[in-house]
């Protein structure tokens, strides 16, 4: 016998309940029915009355709301497709790929990592919304001193200088002029230091919620301190949240990134994260030349060899990498988990990640390390 088939009228709402759900909307079963009910009790003569049944039977959290109507404009015709694109967000986001038969609990998944101590695989899509607070001594110090004392390189660009490679021959032609022609001495160039990219990776999962809100409260302050910063979010996603992030206030920008990022708290795949983020050319290509900092407990649940391959790419296009994790409790620290051990030939540091002070301490001490 063959399966019932929904009325063809009914089809399109229950297939916009399903994009919704695709898109980290929690929608249970109950509230599809509560829908098709409101619009046949409401028969609607617009589609902001089907709209507004879907805000109040759907409930899609008020911080959300942009993305709802975004969703149904695209599904119900009111917007076309391409306008995903036209923001750019979509091509931010890189869903890795499932493995096995894809039968995950997301709620096993997401009691699992209640406690922000277990790590798993497992995909949990979860909104959050972060707190805009000050942030401590350290983030002020990190501001303050950020332009400062991050590692720089040599420009393209040229300044005056008392000794540099370069001839300006424009000055020296002109101070001959006002003496006669004759030259008494060269005028000299050398070339502008420009702050070095810097490119953060995060990681969202379930075994670092606990720092989660201070690294992303951290992750802005760079942001706005260096140009070519980029910052990425590692879970059971790769998401780029460079974007968001750059908004001055920072209220703003963190609501803004917690839209975009839906695997808060999940599980845990660094090393396909990684490889993902090797794997798009326009990613990779932030690592070139810049200091990379990833912020993870290392807790991998995947394939270490995988983790290994991908940090030893990530190594030899970055000038400089470390590893900060909480788990690092002082100098002397040495790895005991199999993915921090299989991964210690490749970085250049792994320290202490457990505390806004520590991160930025060693944030500011890069240039000095790179030099020593």
């Amino acid at each position: 016998m063959s399966e019932p088939r929904l009325p063809q009228p009914a089809e399109i709402f229950v297939t916009f309940a399903a994009l919704l759900r695709r898109n980290g909307f929690a929608v249970a079963p109950e509230q599809t029915t509560s829908f098709l009910a409101a619009i046949e009790l409401l028969g609607p003569r617009s589609l902001d009355d089907i709209r507004r049944a879907g805000a109040a039977t759907l409930a899609p959290p008020p911080e959300r709301l942009a993305t709802y109507n975004l969703l149904f404009d695209i599904h119900f015709g009111v917007t076309d497709a391409t306008a995903l694109s036209e923001t750019d967000q979509q091509d931010d986001v890189v869903r890795l790929q499932e493995e096995g038969d894809g039968a995950v609990d997301p709620d096993l998944a997401q009691e699992q990592n209640e406690s922000g101590l277990a790590a798993t695989r497992a995909e949990a899509l979860v909104a959050r919304r972060l707190a805009a607070t000050t942030g401590g001594n350290a983030l002020q110090r990190l501001a303050r001193q950020a332009r400062a004392k991050l590692p720089k390189r040599r420009g393209h660009r040229r300044m005056r200088a008392r000794r540099g490679s370069f001839v300006d021959l424009r000055r020296t032609m002109r101070e001959s002029v006002r003496r006669d022609g004759e030259v008494l001495s060269l005028r000299r160039l050398r070339r502008r230091p420009r702050l070095r990219r810097l490119l953060l990776l995060i990681d969202v999962s379930g075994s670092m919620k606990a720092r989660t809100e201070d690294n992303m409260r951290l992750a802005h302050v760079l942001v706005q301190a260096v140009p070519q910063a980029e910052v990425f979010t590692l879970g059971t996603r790769l998401t780029r949240v460079t974007r968001p992030l750059r908004l001055k206030r920072r209220e703003q920008a963190l609501l803004a990134a917690s839209h975009l990022v839906s695997d808060w708290d999940g599980g845990t795949r660094i090393g396909e994260a990684l490889q993902a983020f090797l794997a798009v050319p326009r990613f990779s290509t932030y690592a070139r030349g810049a200091a990379v900092l990833v912020i993870s407990d290392g807790l991998e649940r995947g394939d270490h060899q995988a983790l290994r391959d991908a940090v030893r790419k990530l190594s030899l296009r970055a000038w400089r990498l470390s590893w900060l994790t909480p788990l690092a409790t002082g100098p002397g620290f040495k790895p005991q988990t199999e993915a921090l051990q299989a991964i210690a030939p490749f970085v250049d540091d792994i320290v202490a990640g457990g505390s806004d002070e520590a991160i930025v301490a060693h944030v500011l001490s890069l240039a000095q390390r790179r030099a020593a």
